[in-house]
Formats: C-alpha cells, sequence, structure tokens
C-alpha cells in the first residue's frame, strides 16, 4: 500500500467509527427510517439512502473547508501549526484515545434537531434525504465531535487538505447508513439484530482504535516533544 494513502484511509476509518458508535448509528437509522416510511420502491428507499450519505458529506465538507481554511489563512496560525502540528498531534490524539477507550468524558452541545424540522423534510418525499443528512452530520454527540474536531481536523491540517479528508470522513460516516438503507429496502425484518450486532462490532474496534491513537500520540510526543529516537 502507498503510504501517502494511509491518511486517506484513516480520514475513511474515523468516518465509519464516527457512523457506527451508538450515538450516531441510532440517529441515522432513526432519520433514514423516518424519511423513508412512506417509500414503497426499493429503489426509491436506496435513492433516499444515497441522498442521505451526500447530505452528510456535504455538511461534514462544509464545516471542514470553514474550520481548517479559517485556520490556514491566518498567517500567524499557518506558521504555528506549520512549525508545531506534530508536538500538538501527540497530547490531541491521547486525549482522542483516552475518549474512545471511555477513560476521559465531555459534553458537547451541537446543533439541535427538532420533530417540527423532521416533519418538513419528510413533506419533501425523496429530496428530503439530502438536507436531513446534513443537519444530522451537524448534530454532533461527544463521540463524532472528539472524532471530528480531535482527529479529522488534525489531519487536514497537518496534510493542508481541507476539501479530501472532510469528505472522505463524510463518506465513511455514510457506509453503515447505506447498508441500513439496503435492509430497509429489502425488507429485512430483523434490523434490531443487524444493529445489535453492529453496535457489538463498534464496540471492539472503538477499544481497538482508542489504544492505536493512545500508542501513536505517545509516540508522537516523545519523538517530537521530548525529541527521543525510537525506530
Amino acid at each position: 500500500m502507498d503510504s501517502s494513502s494511509i491518511p486517506v484511509l484513516s480520514a475513511l476509518w474515523l468516518g465509519i467509527l464516527t457512523s457506527v458508535n451508538p450515538c450516531p448509528l441510532a440517529s441515522n437509522i432513526a432519520a433514514v427510517s423516518f424519511i423513508m416510511k412512506r417509500l414503497d420502491q426499493t429503489s426509491s428507499v436506496f435513492a433516499s439512502g444515497l441522498l442521505y450519505t451526500l447530505g452528510r458529506v456535504t455538511g461534514y465538507t462544509v464545516l471542514g473547508i470553514l474550520v481548517t481554511s479559517s485556520l490556514l489563512n491566518v498567517p500567524q496560525t499557518a506558521h504555528f501549526l506549520q512549525k508545531n502540528m506534530n508536538q500538538f498531534l501527540g497530547p490531541v490524539l491521547i486525549v482522542t484515545g483516552l475518549f474512545l477507550l471511555g477513560l476521559f468524558q465531555f459534553t458537547f452541545s451541537g446543533f439541535s434537531f427538532s420533530e417540527k424540522v423532521a416533519g418538513r423534510l419528510n413533506n419533501l418525499g425523496i429530496m428530503g434525504s439530502f438536507p436531513l443528512g446534513v443537519l444530522f452530520a451537524l448534530s454532533f454527540c461527544p463521540s463524532s465531535a472528539a472524532l471530528f474536531f480531535g482527529s479529522l481536523i488534525p489531519l487536514s491540517l497537518n496534510h493542508n487538505s481541507p476539501i479530501l479528508f472532510p469528505s472522505v470522513y463524510g463518506a465513511g460516516t455514510g457506509l453503515p447508513v447505506l447498508m441500513f438503507a439496503v435492509a430497509i429496502a429489502f425488507g429485512i425484518k430483523n434490523i434490531g439484530a443487524l444493529f445489535n450486532k453492529v453496535t457489538l462490532v463498534e464496540y471492539w474496534t472503538r477499544k481497538i482504535t482508542g489504544a492505536i491513537f493512545i500508542i501513536i500520540g505517545i509516540y508522537y510526543v516523545l519523538t517530537h516533544i521530548f525529541y527521543l529516537q525510537i525506530l
């Protein structure tokens, strides 16, 4: 595997990990089910899920552009990040890893989503799936906020890429959504069992990813803050 593709795959993995986290996953299933409840054709159901995913990609991409570009376009900030990004990245990875392991908690208040807004979007039919995806992308849970702002944004800054990484991250958040859209489209009745299996997989992948984040973070701290030669 080309080493240049590793950061992109990391962004994709962060998106998948975000989407299968219980809070965003439950929101995704609720949103897709809500927007599809009056659709009876398989093609329409899949199109609705695809538009919802595209909406999430758009929401994360626009937010990533705004945050990353605003930081990189300030000369003092850009110079500071170019000089100190590796020193900054180590502690951020450690804190994010601790959060993923459940050893560190914080509260985050994102955008709210009301039933009134959902009702208006539902009246749009299939086309309402796109703005619904945008809104849910911006409705951060603590876990999605930690992964997006604590891992994805530093990754974008480190590679000076305000568009690619948020877009790939958004696509990653949409993959499990499409899986459930297909399940609903083909009438899989035992959707609860599928949800429970995904939740179990999420638990172990989150723990493993958290441990990897901490190890990489410690490596960055030792090599870029304490300037130790590890390898």
